[in-house]
């Protein structure tokens, strides 16, 4: 979202010196960002998956910490980029460091170095003169030794005012890495109402559930050749919701894939997202799942727009 492109402030009380801005979290495929950013909101906001590049469109997270309200932005990977798709969310994650207040770089310090690719964004952030943040991710899962090795290293970039050490499995570090970010935010009134999370339309989170429990169950199966959208939303007077979702794959062999022996895959995939999405809506949920093939989907303008992605990029 572009910041010059915000809502109205919202009705309501706020602090008598409010804060808000837009801060950018950006990296390498799989740095955790999206894990990071549900732990700064306390909610689930962003898919979350072992296997890299996940993350598509740009995710608003919100959450307040004292008089500042925090909006994140999760952006997907920055890597080099080749097909269309990739090229559409490089170019994503990028427009959200441009647009934001903050940009924090996220490096995965469990890989005990700095990787080609976060290289290749510091480089970019040298040539651009931007100024940002860092934070080591993962911290759980290394050495303290080899992690002030690690922190030394990118302080000599020179492009980073501060260097922080979180895990967002621990908590260790996200309170005092988010009462930092909070304090560089622009004064001003809050943007969106103090209870809300994010601004991702909830037909958008279900379907991302879906896609997240697909990948959770297919990782070393199924290509990046799937989508899933949400074709209908019904609520009912008892408040339960129906809420039917197309999972689209480019070939029969794939399909067969998700469906499994006797559709018994697709049967786990919508049972472990029902329940996820009734904790996060508080109600019952009743979940169809069908399964199409769609060839050459990632060539159709109407998905990237849907992502809030550039097809042309």
């Amino acid at each position: 979202m572009d910041p010059n492109d915000v809502p109205d402030a919202p009705e309501g009380a706020q602090p008598e010196h409010p804060r808000a801005g837009f801060v950018a979290l950006v990296g390498a495929p799989n740095a955790g960002k999206s894990t990071l950013l549900n732990a700064l909101v306390g909610a689930k906001v962003s898919i979350v998956s072992p296997k890299v590049q996940t993350t598509r469109a740009r995710v608003l997270g919100i959450t307040i910490e004292g008089d500042s309200q925090v909006i994140f932005v999760d952006t997907p990977g920055i890597f080099g980029a080749k097909k269309r798709l990739e090229r559409a969310m490089v170019a994503a994650a990028w427009q959200g460091a441009a647009d934001a207040d903050l940009v924090v770089l996220l490096v995965d310090a469990s890989r005990r170095q700095v990787d080609e690719d976060t290289r290749s964004i510091i480089a970019t952030l040298k040539d651009t003169g931007r100024r940002c943040h860092a934070a080591l991710t993962k911290i759980d899962l290394i050495a303290k030794e080899k992690l002030l090795v690690l922190a030394e290293e990118l302080a000599r970039e020179g492009v980073f005012d501060e260097i922080f050490m979180v895990s967002a499995v621990t908590g260790d570090g996200v309170p005092e890495f988010l009462r930092m970010l909070a304090a560089r935010m622009p004064e001003g009134p809050w943007l969106y109402p103090a209870d809300q999370i994010s601004d991702v339309p909830m037909r958008l989170l279900a379907a991302e559930i879906v896609r997240e429990k697909l990948f959770l169950q297919l990782h070393q199966e199924l290509p990046y050749a799937t989508t899933v959208e949400t074709e209908a939303w019904e609520e009912f007077e008892d408040g339960s919701v129906r809420i039917a979702c197309e999972v689209y794959v480019e070939r029969d062999s794939q399909k067969a894939i998700v469906l499994g022996k006797s559709g018994s895959r697709i049967k786990n995939i919508g049972q472990a997202a029902r329940k996820e999405l009734e904790t996060f809506l508080e109600r019952r949920v009743h979940l169809i799942l069908h399964v199409k093939v769609r060839e050459k989907w990632a060539e159709n303008p109407e998905h990237y727009r849907s992502w809030g992605l550039d097809f042309n990029a």
